[in-house]
């Protein structure tokens, strides 16, 4: 399943590295608004595409969270990057979990955005939401879940162009890929594992977000020890995008 893994390097002598990991059907670009802040701080920025998602392809061979971690490993090792700091935004944030507790010593600090230790929802909105993707990605695919995604993450009206970018991303994933991480992420649950995660961390929550609760993530902060949760306000899942001055600051003055 590991082929190559297509990645974004803008600044390849910085340091230390950072590692950016994507969300659910996107790809490296997502990571772009926090590019130039941490090459102004001197780091390394390295967001790669998941396989199946973006450039990197998938070759069926059994998508899971483990053989992700393994292909990212390799990245850092054919880049030489020594050890990083790790920031993983939804699905990112739960490889970036499976990362920091397979490969503690790659790991300086620890970042989790918008993501969970188990997904649980939490109301009749999320329930219906989770169920309606559940069944669209495998009755009818990608092009209708993209549209279903795009408006549940970026709902405002002056959000257009935002939603459009989301669909085109969604809609371009190797759908065999998407149905597998959709499944493992549903599976998920690393709440007995979380006292064994050692990094600093920091997790940032967007106030207003409707696919995975602050409260949930506050679960995932109180599990791992001197772990600190900030909440953005105004912001929703895609907090890296929709408050992206907001959650740079918060970024640049952890790291």
């Amino acid at each position: 399943m590991m082929t190559r893994l297509n990645y974004l390097d803008p600044y390849p002598t910085g340091s230390p590295a950072v590692l950016l990991l994507h969300g659910l059907g996107a790809n490296a670009s997502s990571w772009s608004l926090q590019f130039e802040p941490l090459i102004a701080a001197g780091m390394r920025p390295i967001a790669p595409d998941a396989p199946g998602f973006g450039d990197s392809s998938y070759d069926g061979r059994g998508w899971n969270f483990q053989k992700v971690v393994v292909g990212l490993v390799r990245l850092l090792d054919d880049l030489q990057t020594g050890p990083v700091h790790l920031v993983g935004l939804s699905m990112g944030g739960v490889i970036a979990q499976q990362f920091v507790l397979a490969y503690p010593d790659l790991v300086r600090k620890l970042v989790l955005v918008s993501t969970f230790s188990v997904l649980r929802p939490e109301n009749i909105s999320q329930w219906l939401y989770f169920a309606q993707r559940l069944a669209v990605v495998h009755l009818v695919g990608l092009d209708t879940q993209s549209r279903i995604v795009a408006r549940r993450v970026f709902p405002a009206p002056d959000q257009q162009a935002l939603r459009e970018m989301a669909e085109k991303q969604i809609a371009s994933a190797n759908p065999q890929a998407y149905r597998a991480a959709m499944r493992h992420l549903g599976l998920f649950d690393s709440r007995s594992r979380l006292k064994g995660i050692t990094s600093p961390t920091l997790v940032i929550s967007g106030a207003n977000d409707s696919t995975v609760s602050p409260l949930r993530q506050k679960v995932l902060a109180d599990g791992i020890s001197g772990a600190r949760q900030v909440i953005i306000p105004n912001a929703g899942h895609a907090v890296a995008i929709d408050q992206f001055d907001a959650f740079n600051r918060e970024l640049l003055s952890f790291l």
